[in-house]
């Protein structure tokens, strides 16, 4: 045991970090939850949400940690982005991060919690200067949503319960940062036998109103076997 202590000794120790990009969408536009950085190198810049992995926990556990304190909700959608590890990432010391990309409703997200992180929510295509390689890792995660919207439903944890069809549509076109066919979006959508259509109507947007919808989870559980495509 001693020979492995010490063959362990030899080596460099590093710091674990998780940094985290929490994605939120307002109705118009896909938005990433910054907060001002509280500690040197470069304290008061912009930067993702994160923290270091402590002793006694595993990296999911330190994302699901650090995600529960800087918003309060639990049972948030995650996943484990990628490995930064670049030897110069971070000028204070040598720090490999493990990036997740998180979904919240973004009403879910309290004013008090947004002025004790000093956070702000930011449209993607309106980045401010961000520290390390914080920008890269909003670029990748951007990239893999993407793809994952295609053939998983994980763009309903950014829409409100019940939502309307307009709303839905404009989600997918802040994504994917582009227009879509109306009619062509629609008869795709509704194909898929997916959407619980309410007898409830959205009417803030106009004086007709819009019906609206629910996602049907137990229908995809069945339907995704098969290999599902959204889009």
């Amino acid at each position: 045991m001693s020979s492995i202590t010490n063959a362990y000794k030899n080596h460099d120790s590093h710091l674990l970090a998780v940094d985290c990009i929490i994605f939120g969408f307002d109705g118009k536009e896909l938005k990433a939850l910054l907060i001002k950085r509280a500690l040197e190198p470069q304290v008061g810049k912009w930067s993702l949400m994160g923290g270091f992995v402590q002793h006694n926990e595993s990296v999911n556990d330190a994302a699901t940690r650090i995600l529960n304190q800087l918003t309060g909700l639990s049972n948030i959608y995650m996943e484990q982005l990628h490995c930064f590890g670049d030897v110069h990432r971070d000028t204070a010391a040598r720090v490999v991060s493990i990036a997740y990309f998180a979904l919240i409703k973004i009403d879910d997200y309290s004013e008090a919690l947004m002025k004790e992180h000093n956070a702000q929510w930011f449209p993607l295509n309106k980045m401010p200067t961000l520290v390390f390689d914080h920008k890269h890792m909003i670029k990748l995660s951007r990239e893999r949503l993407q793809e994952k919207v295609t053939s998983h439903p994980i763009g309903f944890e950014l829409l409100p319960n019940k939502f309307t069809l307009q709303q839905l549509q404009a989600l997918y076109e802040a994504v994917y940062n582009t227009t879509f066919d109306k009619r062509n979006f629609t008869k795709k959508i509704l194909s898929l036998n997916l959407l619980h259509k309410l007898d409830e109507k959205e009417k803030e947007s106009s004086r007709k109103g819009a019906f609206l919808f629910m996602f049907d989870k137990k229908k995809y559980e069945q339907l995704n076997k098969d290999g599902l495509k959204f889009l």
